[in-house]
């Protein structure tokens, strides 16, 4: 809701003013009017922040997490780990690090979680048999409880690459829950749907 605050020392063009001028001069003075009114709103504008979750260990939490990231139309990043992978060791502090730094919240912001993979309910739940898991570390984007599969990524080496990480991270960060390809115009995904909005 946004309203017109005046500064005080000039009123609003009262009827009797306009009456005598031609609707052009009218026109001229309530423009005027309200170039000189400060615009504010009621509803505040806040930048995107990135939000980081504790690791998943149950669908229940899972689902939380999902249903929070759809409804602040931001993409959940969940990283698929386990409690004997060593390179999860490594990409898990380099990606906490780079989501607490704020790569990805000009883009609009992203969710972050570690999934547990050999976690007791996830095993009973077949949560990575659902998401098509079948390489530990995996990084797995959702954008409105969707599985992103076709930015997935479970090679060691790029998840291990910071300069990558911070690219995937702004790409997906510019999806704000609309699904589909937020890829830059530079990124290896950006000519996959660009036909489809000419």
């Amino acid at each position: 809701m946004h309203f017109l605050f005046s500064s005080g020392r000039q009123a609003l063009p009262s009827s009797r003013r306009l009456l005598g001028k031609t609707p052009a001069a009218a026109a001229v003075t309530c423009n005027q009017f309200v170039s000189s009114a400060a615009s504010f709103s009621t509803s505040r504008t806040v930048a995107a922040k990135n939000q980081i979750y504790q690791s998943v260990r149950n669908l229940d939490q899972f689902h939380t997490y999902q249903l929070l990231s759809s409804s602040s139309r931001t993409p959940l990043l969940t990283l698929w780990t386990t409690s004997y992978c060593p390179t999860c060791r490594v990409v898990e502090p380099l990606l906490r690090e780079l989501v607490e730094t704020g790569v990805g919240e000009e883009e609009g912001g992203v969710g972050f979680c570690t999934v547990e993979y050999d976690a007791p309910d996830v095993m009973e739940a077949g949560l990575g048999l659902s998401y098509m898991i079948n390489s530990i570390p995996t990084l797995l984007s959702f954008d409105a409880q969707e599985a992103q599969t076709q930015t997935k990524v479970t090679d060691g080496r790029q998840l291990a690459n910071r300069k990558f990480l911070e690219e995937w991270i702004r790409n997906e960060a510019r999806r704000h829950g609309n699904r589909g390809g937020g890829g830059s115009p530079t990124s290896i995904f950006s000519g996959l749907f660009s036909k489809l909005k000419e």
